[in-house]
């Protein structure tokens, strides 16, 4: 790369100009569907790649931020001064040994679920509802229905912020509730490797369907959303705080706690970032008046919210 290269150009060449947009609307990329756009949105194909784009954000002083699809994610409606790298589509491939799984971090938990029932294989039927990618999962311990990838997962690869390519064995990663030791060593995950039983497809599949149904009954899956809003504080439950508190249905604009499970704020219907992220702050201070406890967010925050 030469020094009359422009940013632009030397992005390109790491990724291909096919793989790298300009002033990228972020609301396409999220699942609460609002955020405005990125300066840069580029997509690696592996490890190799994405170590690159870091180091010549930070050769550059580019500011970066590494996503999967978007699903735990409120970007501001100012969008994003530097690169967004995606781990998805191009990292995504899913083999087959024995009993295990090896699948790229960008593959969808819905995705990786049906490929495990197809080969006979049980034990993801928790994830198969959650709008995520593998890395995004394994990064926080994603769970449902009494389900964890802690409870799966037997090694994964990832980037560490010193750009190597580390293995770490389940017991490395220290998973905890929503956390793993991946988020502690500013790291990226790159692929998983899990351990899963050995089951009949149609047994399988029909536990993935009641978990459908559960879901489709309990959270309200027709509208925008990040999942649930926030953590669950310890020896309590945030949608239960908030329904208390006399949230359900209270909106900010075209966001709302929603009716049918007030854990979850939903993009109802032309919102905008302001509005989610206000909502937000508005239950948290009044669960802490009503209730005392503190809300943590579950969803990151990126871009300016001042």
């Amino acid at each position: 790369m030469t020094e009359t290269m422009t940013l632009e150009q030397k992005l390109a060449a790491v990724v291909g100009a096919d793989n790298l947009l300009t002033g990228e609307p972020m609301a396409a990329h999220t699942t609460f569907h609002v955020g405005g756009p990125a300066d840069y949105y580029a997509v690696p194909a592996d490890g190799e790649e994405t170590a690159a784009l870091i180091a010549l954000c930070r050769r550059e002083e580019l500011p970066y931020y590494v996503i999967g699809c978007g699903s735990n994610l409120l970007v501001s409606d100012a969008g994003f001064r530097g690169l967004i790298i995606e781990i998805g589509r191009r990292m995504a491939s899913v083999s087959l040994d024995g009993t295990s799984l090896r699948a790229g971090a960008g593959v969808r938990l819905s995705v990786l679920a049906a490929e495990a029932a197809a080969a006979g294989l049980g034990g993801l039927e928790f994830a198969s509802g959650i709008p995520g990618t593998l890395g995004g999962a394994v990064f926080m311990n994603a769970g449902a229905y009494g389900g964890e990838m802690k409870d799966v997962i037997r090694e994964a690869v990832i980037l560490t912020e010193d750009g190597r390519i580390r293995t770490l064995s389940r017991v490395e990663l220290d998973f905890g509730y929503r956390q793993s030791a991946v988020g502690r060593l500013n790291g990226i995950v790159l692929e998983a490797v899990l351990d899963l039983t050995p089951a009949p497809e149609e047994a399988i599949r029909c536990e993935m369907a009641r978990l459908g149904s559960l879901r489709k009954e309990k959270q309200p899956l027709e509208y925008p959303s990040a999942g649930s809003t926030f953590k669950r504080p310890e020896g309590f439950y945030a949608g239960k705080l908030i329904m208390d508190a006399g949230l359900g249905g209270f909106a900010v604009g075209g966001a709302a706690v929603s009716e049918k499970h007030c854990g979850f704020i939903i993009n109802r219907g032309g919102a905008t970032a302001a509005d989610i992220h206000t909502l937000i702050e508005l239950v948290r201070g009044r669960v802490l008046e009503d209730s005392g406890v503190t809300l943590e967010p579950e969803v990151r925050l990126l871009g300016d919210f001042s």
